[in-house]
């Protein structure tokens, strides 16, 4: 199926993931084992939220990762020091990348905000080289704006520091 059709049909599906639920850790962690079975060349998938001085893991698909990640370090540093999507096709390349998996070979990083602050990043490798465009892009920004209200919680391990 074609990658554009298949976002499209997410959208609805993590509209519904996410509505009216209490647990947002939980809508999180099903949102990326969502993205992550419909799509092969997603290798790990999740996100990391803002505490602080520091990006700490949050709900993920995938195998193990970096437990925290300083502002401006690796892809999701990147983003979230530049405060806009980062598409990288070769990670080998990118200045500073931080291999939580030797396997991983690309990746993308879309910023979630709150204003114009971001509180959190959605993540996500692949182990193949240029696995993300334009098209993962354009609907992974859609996600982080459906995504965004679960951020607006009491929930304390979802909250900036």
């Amino acid at each position: 199926m074609e990658k554009a059709k298949t976002y499209e049909q997410l959208l609805p599906q993590i509209e519904s993931l996410i509505k009216d639920v209490d647990n947002h850790v939980g809508a999180l962690a099903n949102v990326s084992a969502l993205l992550h079975s419909s799509f092969l060349h997603y290798f790990w998938c999740g996100f990391y939220i803002v505490k602080g001085d520091a990006l700490e893991l949050g709900p993920f698909q995938g195998e193990v990762a970096c437990y925290t990640i300083k502002k401006g370090r690796g892809v999701c540093g990147k983003a979230w020091e530049d405060k806009q999507t980062v598409v990288v096709p070769n990670v080998l390349q990118f200045p500073g990348h931080i291999a939580c998996s030797s396997k991983s070979r690309s990746e993308i990083v879309v910023p979630v905000f709150r204003g114009d602050n971001v509180i959190a990043v959605i993540d996500v490798d692949s182990k193949g080289y240029s696995a993300f465009d334009d098209i993962d892009k354009e609907w992974l920004e859609k996600i982080e704006k459906l995504i965004r209200p679960l951020f607006d919680t009491n929930d304390a391990s979802l909250k900036e520091k």
